[in-house]
């Protein structure tokens, strides 16, 4: 049995990772796992600040590889909602494809930053409960940390939109 291919999705806070991965699963039945879903689940209430989500991810992680891993390995394809937006974070994901020599695509939503701060105010309205982390400074936070992927990573790598 050949094993499931790996979709995960890189682009700034706000860029539409989240929505966009939503509809991958759905068009291809694929099993759909959000990291905002399992923090909320495991943490409630404990994410505040960027720390507290790196410390809490970094919780989450080993569990959700080994799952992964797993789904992946029964022919399943996976998509995953954690972000691919440093070269760290892509290594994570390349350790999970690697391991069951999955196939794997890395999708890059390339949106400018007043899109991504456009569709962060219009999910602060959708989902008050958000409002707390979903602000412009905690866009320009993460965005410091933020590396666009580049061929030379390996990864079979998709570019959606252009960065103006």
């Amino acid at each position: 049995m050949n094993p499931g291919v790996l979709t995960f999705l890189c682009g700034k806070m706000g860029a539409g990772k989240s929505t966009k991965a939503r509809a991958i699963a759905l068009e291809r039945n694929a099993v759909f796992v959000s990291e905002d879903e399992w923090l909320a689940s495991l943490y409630p209430n404990e994410i505040k600040t960027l720390e507290d989500y790196v410390k809490y991810s970094n919780l989450l992680k080993p569990k959700m590889k080994e799952l992964v891993e797993s789904i992946l390995s029964v022919g399943t394809d996976v998509v995953m909602d954690f972000p691919a937006n440093t070269v760290t974070q892509r290594l994570w994901f390349k350790g999970i494809y690697s391991s069951v020599k999955a196939s794997h695509e890395l999708l890059f939503i390339d949106k400018t930053d007043d899109v991504c701060l456009e569709q962060i105010a219009q999910r602060r309205k959708e989902q008050p409960e958000r409002a707390g982390t979903d602000t412009k400074e905690m866009f320009e936070l993460v965005t410091k940390h933020f590396v666009a992927p580049t061929p030379d990573e390996g990864f079979n790598l998709i570019h959606e939109g252009k960065h103006l």
